[in-house]
């Protein structure tokens, strides 16, 4: 199996659709750093989600068979104190693992009203009336939740998102690496919390339906990935 001509391949087409979604927020200017129409906040995540997915199987391909050294711990100088350097919050840090399926509960179905028992009688006006159950009061009309002004939402953590995809496809080996150095605490571990970064089923942003060419490329990309998690774990 060439997996260094699929991962070539496959992360060209993603950075070609990286392009077209920050294409798609070009319109929208310098307000794209906060506020973004919600039709293409739709447009874009629906695109970035599946995107995601197809990069951290491809990390997944890249990470096979390596091995890093075990990271020594440096003697701090007398006096020094214990400082901690943060990281530049320009450079967002693409996830590597995908997100715990939810667990969706079934609704319990609730009976119909009108099949519920009802008592009535006569009044002093010989008018039949329902004294079981009580009349209920009268509903309020709902309140519709406020829109912005401006019709824009949120978008700067979409962006975020946006930027570190882009940032770990320009930068793959380096990705692989960090996904090496986890699994190597993984097995060092005696609690580990799970095995792999990809979850069972179906990847995040999977669609039955393809609409995107992103769609298929994240199936071929999922494939790879569990192919190549079953011979490095051979």
């Amino acid at each position: 199996m060439d997996y260094a001509g699929a991962i070539k391949q496959h992360s060209k087409a993603l950075v070609e659709i990286v392009a077209d979604l920050f294409a798609m927020l070009v319109p929208v200017g310098e307000a794209a750093v906060e506020r973004l129409p919600w039709p293409t906040y739709r447009a874009v995540l629906r695109v970035l989600k599946p995107a995601e997915s197809a990069l951290r199987r491809l990390i997944v391909v890249a990470a096979r068979g390596l091995v890093v050294k075990p990271a020594v711990a440096r003697p701090r100088p007398a006096g020094a104190k214990g400082t901690k350097k943060r990281g530049n919050p320009r450079l967002p840090s693409f996830q590597l693992f995908d997100p715990q399926a939810r667990i969706m509960i079934p609704r319990l179905r609730r009976k119909p009203k009108g099949l519920r028992g009802r008592i009535h009688m006569f009044n002093a006006d010989g008018e039949l009336v329902t004294i079981w159950p009580p009349p209920q009061p009268a509903a309020t009309p709902a309140v519709a939740r406020p829109k912005a002004a401006d019709g824009l939402v949120n978008g700067a953590r979409l962006i975020r998102r946006l930027e570190a995809l882009e940032s770990a496809l320009s930068d793959l080996p380096r990705q692989a690496m960090r996904l090496a150095r986890w699994r190597m605490r993984q097995e060092a571990s005696p609690n580990p919390s799970f095995k792999l970064p990809i979850r069972r089923g179906h990847p995040p942003g999977h669609r039955k339906r393809k609409t995107h060419e992103v769609d298929e490329l994240l199936s071929e990309c999922d494939w790879l990935a569990h192919r190549a998690a079953m011979a490095d774990t051979s």
